[in-house]
């Protein structure tokens, strides 16, 4: 037994831990009766991935082909998206879709069904998987893909590891001329503005904007909207970058030794943070020639900054309301966020394209991601946020959460009580697959 938390700190657990380096050790692992979920890096910011029996994937970390022509890579569950670029960035490809973290598992990536700053143009991670190999509760793996098996591979993306082990899947890279992105900043000096400069960046690849969830009256909602494309080779600047358009830029790694004390993250601290990264982006519109992870991975150079919300850990809120709803939901939500004193000084705002999926959590609409380090009036305010989301039609992200309730969770994913049954009919069997989470929302019993 060991303890063992996801990103968020919260909670920590003891639990029975175990990896597998061959598909008939994770046979043998799952001929042991009881309840069991699949643990990739840790990522996930609650308890998705907890469990008090763990299986760990990182150890199945193969690549097992790729096409050269068309860039269809196939790998095993447990390679990380950092390998993945690593190996690939400098041949001239590209993830198809990313979060802000490198650091997460393929498999990871299809059961939370991630999202990145490209979703209203390319979708969801698990939109381009093509195939895909996993292995239910009995030993038996399922060959799925969305013609083959499609069913089961729909309760799958998206499905927080509910269905089975992810084996390895099959996706195909975007081909780039650079290992860098031409990126466009602009600052907006309120939230009406910031969603004008999201609706009119159609035509941009990746869009996303950091927001002052404190600034109040007439500043609410002040943003740094940053859009990009991946920089082709006349677009370079630097001769560095001329002479090796392939090779990132390894920038300066930062670490976080200890936990921060919890009262290093005030309203004041947090307030003039805000402040100041606001206002380092001059009024307007500036361009420039970034090194890919400064785009899409900032957090990533920073080792355990998840310690800096202390030793009582974090849970990151995010929420998605429907793009009719967006600006008037969320003007009333980011206004009560504000009145609460409790802001984040890493809130993300970023709007999704159209998604229908099964299990998944974009929509056509506005999300907002805010960390909150745990406290008693935090949980009293995600209540009231809860109810908000709810009555706009949104919902909230499962990769992220800690605390939502089985009500919530039935009240805002649509195809809730299908999953539930699919879950059921799939975990029968003395080994079954649930999770802290699972349990919490009413999925599994």
């Amino acid at each position: 037994m060991r303890k063992i938390s996801d990103w968020g700190n919260y909670p920590v657990i003891e639990a029975e831990v175990n990896g597998f380096d061959t598909t008939e050790q994770l046979k043998r692992q799952l001929e042991q009766p009881g309840e069991v979920i699949a643990f990739g890096n840790g990522r996930s910011y609650g308890d998705a991935s907890l469990q008090h029996k763990i299986l760990l994937t990182r150890r199945f970390s193969k690549f097992l082909s790729f096409d050269a022509t068309t860039g269809e890579l196939c790998c095993q569950a447990g390679v990380l998206l950092a390998e993945i670029l690593d190996v690939f960035v400098p041949r001239g490809w590209f993830l198809p879709v990313t979060p802000g973290t490198k650091l997460i598992t393929v498999g990871g990536a299809i059961a939370a069904d991630v999202h990145g700053k490209n979703h209203h143009v390319d979708g969801s991670f698990g939109q381009h998987i093509q195939s895909m190999e996993v292995m239910r509760n009995d030993g038996s793996v399922v060959t799925c893909s969305p013609t083959e098996n499609a069913e089961f591979f729909n309760v799958t993306v998206g499905g927080m590891g509910l269905s089975g082990i992810i084996l390895n899947a099959t996706f195909r890279l975007r081909k780039i001329e650079t290992a860098y992105i031409k990126e466009e900043t602009v600052r907006a000096s309120n939230l009406e503005e910031i969603m004008d400069g999201f609706e009119a960046s159609d035509n941009w690849t990746y869009s996303v904007a950091w927001i002052d969830c404190l600034a109040k009256g007439d500043s609410l909602g002040r943003s740094i909207l940053m859009r990009g494309e991946h920089a082709s080779e006349t677009d370079l600047i630097e001769q560095a970058q001329r002479a090796k358009p392939l090779a990132a830029k390894k920038g300066l790694k930062l670490g976080v030794p200890i936990d921060f004390p919890n009262f290093a993250l005030n309203p004041l601290s947090m307030k003039a943070f805000n402040c100041a990264y606001y206002n380092k982006t001059r009024p307007g519109t500036h361009t420039n020639v970034v090194d890919y992870n400064s785009f899409f991975y900032p957090l990533d150079a920073v080792d355990n900054w998840n310690r800096i919300y202390g030793k009582r850990g974090f849970t990151q809120y995010q929420f998605v309301i429907p793009k009719e709803a967006g600006r008037e939901g969320m003007r009333k939500i980011l206004t009560r966020i504000t009145e609460s004193g409790l802001g984040s000084f890493l809130a993300v705002l970023k709007l999704f394209g159209e998604q229908d999926s099964f299990m998944s959590f974009p929509m056509a609409g506005y999300t907002l991601a805010l960390d909150f380090p745990i406290s008693v009036k935090a949980m009293e305010l995600f209540k009231e946020l809860d109810a908000m989301v709810a009555d706009y039609g949104g919902r909230l992200y499962l990769a992220k959460d800690s605390r939502m309730d089985a009500a919530m969770f039935e009240k805002t994913y649509p195809n809730a009580d299908e999953f539930r049954q699919a879950i059921a009919m799939l975990n029968e069997g003395e080994t079954k697959f649930a999770s802290l989470q699972s349990k919490r929302i009413g999925i599994t019993g």
